[in-house]
């Protein structure tokens, strides 16, 4: 076929970048090029309502290419407040370029941008195919087994989280308290992940906070107490979005922001400084950062491989004409693609946009301090088999009954 005969599809990478996004992305492109001409979303959504678009021909596809195994996002990312009728400017911006199919990666945020675009499209009378590609490290889309991202995002906290605990193993008698804030805005997925590699109770983390469960700051300081007296320091993870029994956001109280703010990231300062005042302990907050979404080296072959098949599959169900679903994964042991435990399914986009899929209660323990079994399990498929934990000797004399000399704690 000639490729000016060729269907248009635009595809954009919306929100929160990862690891294997650009995997997604060059997996579509490579399925996508035989049969469509391809136009790559500069900015996804800002660029959908400024008309930003650009051809992908063979010299911008080589260029894509070498971002497979890159983070971020390479068409550009970001995220965009859509005001009243941006929508609609944006399916005339498709409608001037006679672009019939559209495309963009992202979370439940994109998701819900996917179905607006398809209302719009319609209440315009303009034929447009809409697929969303899920990705995001916070794995809180539903309808999906997990979400391509939140593999690799989990490997680094698990592995970080692991090597923190040495390091204050090691300076306990000089630092005591870590508190250590994944992202996690209102689901605790990645702040569970950091349980991934603890085989004994003493190994860290000695206890896990989440948004699904309000933090209690006397029971949170009692915690801290009694880990710091059984193994001589103590190794606490929590995410952003932790919040009080009254619902609020710690990391809003210590930055001093009302409900309305998108940023957040503090709340383990506000609880590093609890610890200061009411146990008098050494104590050091850290964010984990944005390492845990762009860390290629710690990235999951899985994860990735995933990211690309999903990508590649959007374009056949472009080919079959089906719109309006989101491609997810299902776990099949039996029959998974690619020797992965996991076929590729789909789901209307209404049943996930704007919507979020909370941790399950039976993941971690009633006083966060292992998580399932079966949680484990499931996280080595999407993160790797490969990590380990460390051994767990200790010279160090403790603080309760400690003669010194090596001892196992």
């Amino acid at each position: 076929m000639n490729a000016h005969n060729k269907p248009k599809v635009a595809i954009g990478q919306a929100g929160g970048p990862t690891s294997v996004v650009n995997a997604s992305l060059v997996g579509f492109l490579e399925e996508a090029r035989d049969h469509f001409r391809v136009f790559g979303i500069v900015n996804a959504l800002q660029g959908l309502v400024e008309d930003w678009l650009v051809e992908v021909d063979d010299q911008v596809y080589g260029k894509i290419r070498e971002y497979f195994r890159i983070p971020g996002s390479v068409l550009g990312s970001g995220r965009r407040h859509m005001a009243p009728g941006d929508f609609a400017a944006a399916v005339d911006h498709l409608r001037k370029r006679d672009i019939h199919h559209l495309v963009l990666i992202g979370g439940n945020g994109t998701m819900y941008a996917c179905r607006q675009m398809e209302l719009a499209a319609q209440a315009a009378g303009y034929d447009l195919t809409v697929i969303g590609i899920p990705k995001t490290v916070d794995n809180d889309l539903l309808e999906t087994d997990h979400t391509p991202g939140y593999g690799s995002a989990a490997r680094y906290v698990a592995a970080s989280v692991r090597d923190i605990g040495e390091d204050l193993k090691a300076m306990q008698n000089f630092e005591t308290v870590r508190i250590i804030e994944t992202m996690g805005r209102n689901v605790g997925w990645l702040a569970a992940s950091s349980l991934l590699l603890k085989e004994a109770e003493h190994h860290p983390p000695h206890f896990v906070y989440v948004p699904e469960r309000p933090l209690v700051l006397d029971r949170f300081l009692g915690d801290v107490e009694r880990a710091v007296s059984r193994f001589g320091y103590a190794m606490v993870v929590i995410s952003e979005g932790v919040r009080d029994l009254s619902g609020q956001v710690l990391s809003r109280i210590a930055l001093n922001r009302d409900a309305n703010s998108t940023v957040l990231g503090g709340a383990s300062k506000y609880l590093a400084n609890q610890v200061a005042r009411h146990l008098n302990l050494p104590v050091r907050a850290e964010l984990l950062g944005m390492n845990q979404r762009c860390f290629a080296a710690m990235a999951s072959a899985a994860d990735r491989m995933e990211a690309e098949l999903l990508g590649r599959e959007a374009v056949r169900l472009l080919r079959r004409g089906e719109s309006g679903v989101m491609l997810t994964l299902v776990r099949d042991e039996a029959s998974g693609a690619a020797g992965l435990p996991f076929r590729v399914g789909s789901c209307p986009l209404e049943r996930v946009a704007g919507k979020e899929r909370p941790l399950p209660d039976d993941v971690l323990n009633e006083d966060g301090t292992q998580a399932s079994a079966a949680f484990k399990a499931w996280l080595r498929q999407l993160a790797g088999d490969d990590l380990k934990a460390y051994p767990g000797w200790s010279f160090m004399p403790g603080r309760v009954g400690g003669r010194g000399g090596v001892r196992r704690i």
